[in-house]
């Protein structure tokens, strides 16, 4: 179910008229419909959610949340006025918290638990604006800062105020007041300069620098295609390079390493596409992305952690590893200077193992928890997300199942438990689970421990209560919230 958030920018500024007679708001408003009207011939449309917020100050710019129906939302829209200052920050800020309001109560972000990306509320977030000097109360700000502190408990547990599932996008609207001769060419509209661009990318999104109608409808037929369901992952590069590979698909001794100097391949921050079940509509997965610490069960609380996973890669060639009935997930990653590289390669039957920094027991260790794999048709790249250390469990599994006919000796008992000490403890009941599927289902004990403190399971079901969706979702806002370390 996506939520499109619009945000409109309602700074006094937005009151100048194009050279179409009406004004940069009107446009705005405009555009909303139009994005509705394009949306709504595809349907998977029906279970969006539309959320609008303003830049008035909060909580008063919250116009229509998790509560309002659709025609509130049309007439809030419809009654918008410009009067106020450019305070992009606090109403992004605000715009975000009301994101992020319900998913306490889902516990959909996991915290401490590794991330499910089918735990996920696909939200795409569309600011238009007419990109003027950032304006508040005490002066004129060059660049674009989010407050820092929000109202909204928990938020102290992820570094940003967005989640990995949540990307901007910006309207900028350059509009001009007199007609010019339309000498556009229709191609691909150019990133704006303004301040929130730089969010944009952080984000996953992108910004648009919006001359003329035409380009505005030509943005808004793009930003309906970016409705999708999905999680952003920073990829970065492990070690060195890959040798070169020649035409023949084999590697050519004649050619160097590629040099050392940064690649655009090397660090990519993209989306992978976590597909719906089709009969369900609902994704479905077994696996977690570990964290990138290790469970403490003595630590009162849990680091803060990044909105987007850092999943590094080795570039070394590996045979793929599947064995009969283990679960395995794989996602398709957005086109990218990586998937790029890796699909020139041609070598479709390797993949290279990604993993997660300090997701071990020791604060330097990280084993590989799956790989990134060219499509057998090269027509795509794949990351299949495995059990934590999966070359050491799948060899296990296979001997469990083809030597020992589920009857283990003492030897496979011992190598057993000690995988079982090495992977991160919030794996424990993906692969119980797992196990029971495949026939075996008393191999791990039933008094599991997830590996988190008392004191940090208490915390993380207070935060699950104490934030309730109110009747007026701005409300939260104006509540003053007990901090919950008292």
């Amino acid at each position: 179910m996506p939520i499109l958030l619009f945000l409109i920018d309602t700074s006094a500024s937005m009151n100048q008229r194009t050279y179409l007679g009406t004004t940069y708001l009107d446009i705005a408003k405009g555009a909303v419909e139009i994005f509705m009207k394009l949306r709504a011939r595809d349907p998977a449309s029906r279970g969006d959610r539309y959320m609008l917020v303003t830049f008035d100050d909060p909580p008063y710019g919250v116009k229509a949340g998790w509560k309002e129906n659709h025609a509130t939302f049309m007439s809030e829209l419809k009654n918008l006025q410009a009067s106020g200052l450019t305070t992009l920050g606090h109403a992004l800020r605000a715009g975000f918290d009301l994101l992020n309001l319900n998913r306490l109560v889902s516990g959909i972000d996991n915290y401490g638990q590794g991330r499910n990306p089918f735990f996920l509320e696909p939200s795409v977030i569309i600011t238009i604006t007419d990109g003027n000097k950032l304006t508040h109360s005490s002066g004129v700000a060059e660049e674009l800062h989010l407050p820092l502190n929000s109202p909204l408990p928990g938020s102290e547990l992820t570094k940003e105020p967005f989640r990995w599932d949540q990307r901007l996008f910006a309207l900028v609207l350059r509009l001009p007041g007199m007609a010019v001769p339309d000498s556009e060419q229709l191609g691909s509209v150019p990133t704006d300069e303004s301040a929130i661009t730089q969010m944009c990318e952080v984000t996953g999104g992108r910004s648009y620098c919006v001359r003329t109608q035409r380009m505005l409808n030509q943005c808004l037929e793009s930003l309906v295609q970016k409705v999708l369901s999905g999680v952003v992952i920073h990829f970065e590069k492990s070690g060195p390079d890959p040798p070169v590979i020649g035409e023949d698909g084999l590697v050519d001794p004649a050619r160097p390493l590629s040099s050392f100097s940064p690649q655009p391949w090397h660090s990519c921050h993209k989306l992978i596409y976590v597909r719906p079940n089709p009969k369900t509509g609902v994704p479905v997965g077994h696996w977690p992305i570990p964290e990138s610490f290790w469970p403490d069960q003595n630590s009162p609380t849990l680091p803060p952690r990044s909105a987007h996973p850092l999943v590094r890669f080795s570039c070394i060639d590996c045979e793929p590893m599947v064995i009969d009935k283990l679960p395995f997930d794989k996602y398709e990653l957005e086109p990218s200077p990586l998937t790029q590289f890796i699909l020139e390669r041609k070598s479709p039957h390797m993949c290279w193992q990604v993993f997660v920094n300090c997701s071990g027991k020791h604060s330097d260790s990280a084993h590989p928890f799956g790989y990134l794999k060219a499509s057998t048709t090269l027509t795509c790249v794949n990351l299949f997300v495995m059990p934590y250390n999966y070359p050491v469990l799948l060899p296990l599994l296979d001997d469990l199942f083809k030597v020992h006919k589920l009857k283990p000796n003492l030897k496979w008992r011992q190598a057993f438990e000690m995988y079982l000490k090495s992977m991160p403890p919030y794996f424990l009941l993906p692969l119980k689970k797992a196990l029971r599927m495949m026939g075996a289902p008393n191999l791990i004990s039933d008094n599991m421990d997830c590996g988190l403190s008392y004191s940090v399971i208490s915390y993380l079901k207070k935060l699950s209560q104490q934030v309730k969706v109110t009747d007026k979702p701005s409300s939260f806002l104006l509540v003053s919230v007990t901090n919950p370390h008292d």
